[in-house]
């Protein structure tokens, strides 16, 4: 019966499988559930009578899997009241229907490229060249390319790649050959090998599955570094500050005696203590008593890592006289001393569109929509990874630190700088307003970053979820939920650079090509 269903209506069924593939991500992490629903797409596709009906299929698939997976962007929607919450239901909708493109091209390339080749190198007969290792080989390949443009066009919307579903059965650390986006070709060539396997082709079903089963056992006995004794001490804070108190002037000495008394009393030995995106609604550069205050909560040899953001000014006539108007602002992680002062700054490269900037202003503005993030002026995008360089004091040496504020970690390939390589990365978030879904498939996607590029993360939110990541992309520390509290650990290592590392998403591309080139050679050994 379920087989009838498929055959009469692959739409639904696509829609259906899409949907249930989604579960894959955290918090539920059913990995099985995903890859049998790729076997279904496989099977959809494959069977496609015409180019438009593989694209609407994989379309189809698209349009459930984000919306299932991205149903935490609702939830932004009930903070920002100049717009009615219904409306996020809507934006989670329109926006898979983007999305769901991606996926849609790259069916539609494997089916019609599998048919090329078939009546190339079958004379015209591409009926009966029909070879389903083929298929997989190319829809694999089509993967990686269509969701590197899903992350790179438009600036960019890179949330859960297929990939990040291997965490869950401990194959993810294959990223550190292939990257993220090798991963999800590995997710299609092992559904791909299961459904030889029931087709009973195991010879090739074999070879599809093996890099899963590689990479799981590599997971699983690969270590993770240890944070050696006399390591740096670094200290997580997480005041359980909810999105709905974070901007109330009411709440705002509330809000810094949490952060201040997380951060606990000064100690002989040097800390590094973090604190979370946007954690103080002060302008550091410009007020001094704020920075006084943040000083008072050091000892010698003590940095404090803090979210807050860098306006600008323009000035304007009005009235005959020129004022100073807000014209800009830098979503900022500042890096404050125990003398007061500020030992650099790095500002946010990779916005968000419609949360820290409004596209297409002057159209949207007047007919109701605005930012998600209250404020007038958007924010401006800073130079990109930088490496900041933590001076050394008695019991810490100088470390290289990365930053990426929250949305930029998930642009693989995109965290640091290959030049100036930090010893580790900097995370700090604000996941309040995304719901239980958001913030622990953004978790998801920082492991990846860490395995990539073989260096600890340290993730500092308001509400969770707060971490110390490892080299491995395992999970050292962590505080869960809507749960105030600290961490306090030695700083973990940094591994050699990966191959990811000194290839960048050259490494994805190449397995692309090889992809290729093996569906191509198998086509030309059955002419």
């Amino acid at each position: 019966m379920l087989k009838q269903a498929f055959v009469r209506y692959p739409g639904g069924a696509a829609l259906l499988a899409g949907l249930l593939s989604a579960t894959g991500f955290a918090p539920l992490n059913l990995w099985p559930v995903t890859l049998a629903c790729l076997i279904a797409l496989i099977q959809i596709v494959e069977t496609a009578p015409d180019r438009r009906a593989a694209f609407t299929r994989g379309w189809l698939f698209g349009v459930g899997h984000f919306t299932c997976g991205l149903n935490w962007i609702a939830h932004a929607f009930t903070f920002q009241d100049s717009m009615p919450h219904w409306f996020g239901y809507g934006a989670v909708v329109l926006l898979s229907l983007y999305l769901a493109v991606y996926p849609g091209l790259a069916t539609l390339c494997a089916w019609r490229a599998d048919k090329l080749l078939s009546s190339w190198l079958g004379k015209g007969r591409a009926d009966e060249r029909r070879e389903p290792l083929s298929f997989i080989l190319l829809f694999a390949a089509l993967w990686i390319a269509t969701e590197y443009l899903r992350a790179t066009l438009f600036t960019g919307f890179a949330w859960n790649p297929l990939g990040v579903i291997l965490i869950a059965p401990h194959a993810a650390i294959g990223a550190t050959l292939i990257g993220t986006y090798g991963l999800g070709a590995i997710m299609i060539l092992t559904a791909g090998g299961l459904l030889l396997a029931l087709r009973r082709q195991f010879r090739p079903a074999a070879a599809l599955l093996l890099p899963f089963f590689a990479f799981s056992l590599w997971g699983l006995l690969a270590p993770g570094p240890a944070a050696p004794p006399g390591a740096p001490r670094i200290r997580i804070v997480q005041p359980n500050i909810g999105q709905d108190e974070k901007y109330s002037v009411e709440a705002e000495y509330r809000n810094f005696r949490k952060l201040s008394t997380l951060s606990g009393q000064p100690r002989p030995a040097p800390r590094l203590i973090f604190w979370p995106e946007a954690a103080i609604p002060a302008y550091l550069d410009m007020e001094p008593d704020w920075r006084g205050r943040l000083a008072s909560l050091l000892g010698p040899g003590d940095l404090l890592l803090t979210g807050g953001d860098k306006i600008y000014f323009k000035p304007v006539e009005e009235n005959g006289a020129l004022v100073n108007k807000l014209s800009g602002a830098n979503n900022s992680v500042w890096i404050v001393t125990p003398a007061a002062t500020i030992a650099g700054r790095y500002s946010k490269a990779h916005l968000v569109p419609y949360g820290e900037y409004l596209p297409m202003r002057s159209i949207l503005e007047p007919i109701g929509l605005s930012r998600l993030v209250p404020g007038d002026a958007d924010f401006w995008p800073g130079p990109g990874p930088q490496s900041l360089t933590l001076p050394a004091t008695t019991g810490r040496p100088a470390l290289k630190m990365g930053i990426q504020i929250c949305y930029e970690i998930i642009f693989s390939g995109q965290v640091i700088d290959a030049h100036n390589r930090p010893d580790f990365l900097f995370n700090p978030s604000n996941d309040a307003w995304f719901g239980s879904w958001g913030p622990v498939q953004h978790l998801a996607q920082a492991r990846l970053r860490a395995l990539e590029e073989g260096i600890p993360i340290i993730r500092s939110t308001p509400t969770g979820v707060s971490a110390i990541i490892d080299a491995r992309g395992q999970v050292v520390h962590a505080l869960g939920l809507n749960r105030a509290g600290f961490l306090d650990s030695g700083l973990p290592p940094a591994l050699p650079p990966t191959l990811f590392a000194r290839l960048g998403n050259w490494a994805p591309f190449a397995l692309m090509l090889l992809l290729l080139g093996a569906a191509l050679a198998l086509r030309r050994g059955k002419s």
